[in-house]
């Protein structure tokens, strides 16, 4: 298997994931040089998520889809696969586009902090949503392969 394949897409994500950690706290007291570092900190985290999108889909498709899943859905947990992959699957394609609305809107956002107090809090918000919706994207794929390391131990593979 293509175990790399695996860490680099949860170190990307981990990584981007923490970007908007890091938006999120520039913007609870934002001046205008912290408007711009968010700016810049949002593209990092945008980057780091659509190479864990590309990473994470790779994987995907050449391992688990063939390999993983038949071994999970035939052990003790197939809800790994049924309920936590399946979540995983339709959060997993969400990040990158929320990830580029708080780009777009942290863009010139230093020039427009004392006019719109609502899209700071908007923008606080997704940048929030978006570092937990990925840390529990972390914590769902090592239920996954807790289920298929107890398949794997439970001689699901003849």
């Amino acid at each position: 298997m293509i175990q790399w394949l695996i860490g680099l897409h949860a170190a990307l994500g981990e990584i981007g994931s923490i970007s908007f950690l890091w938006v999120f706290v520039e913007l609870l007291s934002p001046t205008p040089a912290r408007a711009k570092r968010a700016r810049w900190v949002s593209l990092i985290g945008l980057t780091f998520l659509l190479l864990s999108w590309i990473a994470g889909g790779a994987y995907y498709l050449t391992q688990y889809a063939i390999a993983v899943k038949p071994i999970i859905n035939s052990g003790p947990s197939p809800w790994a696969h049924s309920i936590i992959m399946e979540t995983k699957e339709h959060i997993f394609l969400f990040l990158p586009f929320i990830a580029f609305f708080i780009f777009v809107a942290t863009t010139n956002l230093s020039q427009r902090l004392t006019d719109n107090k609502n899209e700071r809090i908007g923008i606080l918000m997704a940048s929030g949503l978006l570092f937990l919706m990925g840390m529990s994207m972390a914590g769902m794929g090592y239920l996954i392969s807790y289920a298929f390391r107890t398949s794997l131990e439970m001689g699901v593979i003849k």
